[in-house]
């Protein structure tokens, strides 16, 4: 079972949040939490409020506990960066550029798939048309019109009825 959680636009930049994923990236996502409460780098509280997201993800939305999860992947990437001019001599600008990161955090179960994957339901409804012949109604999740099938009996009867 894979879980994420994400952050985007983060004002810092992703050089300096790779620096502490670096630190925590083969520990266990409980340990790494604990971990970060004393590294001393601006990124850690966002870091921290992201794994602790993704583990509250796991443990809401699919019912698995925290103790039995491990980091798949944890991406840093670049952000839109914010360009400012700083005015210098002889009326020129330098570019400030003030860079953001996006942050996505990927869990995986320590057992693999907890659930089973269960195939797609159908769900048939039956109605009577004004003819007297019943139809049923299969409809299926991935598709977006319905099939029509007749029962073994109905064809018998309405064949049976004209002779």
């Amino acid at each position: 079972m894979i879980i994420e959680a994400s952050v985007k636009n983060i004002r810092i930049s992703a050089e300096k949040v790779k620096l502490v994923v670096d630190q925590i990236k083969k520990m266990p996502p409980q340990k790494a939490i604990q971990i970060l409460n004393f590294v001393n780098k601006s990124s850690s509280p966002v870091l921290k409020k992201v794994i602790a997201s993704a583990l509250a993800n796991a443990k809401n939305n699919h019912g698995i506990s925290e103790g039995d999860l491990i980091f798949k992947e944890i991406l840093v990437g670049n952000g839109p960066m914010f360009k400012r001019f700083r005015p210098v001599s002889r009326g020129r600008a330098h570019h400030i550029l003030k860079r953001t990161s996006n942050i996505k955090i990927v869990l995986e179960s320590k057992a693999g798939e907890t659930k089973v994957s269960k195939a797609p339901s159908t769900k048939e409804v039956s109605k009577v048309d004004g003819k007297g012949k019943i139809k049923t109604f299969s409809s299926h999740p991935e598709r977006s019109e319905g099939t029509i099938k007749q029962n073994k009996k109905e064809k018998g009867a309405v064949s049976g009825a004209k002779s």
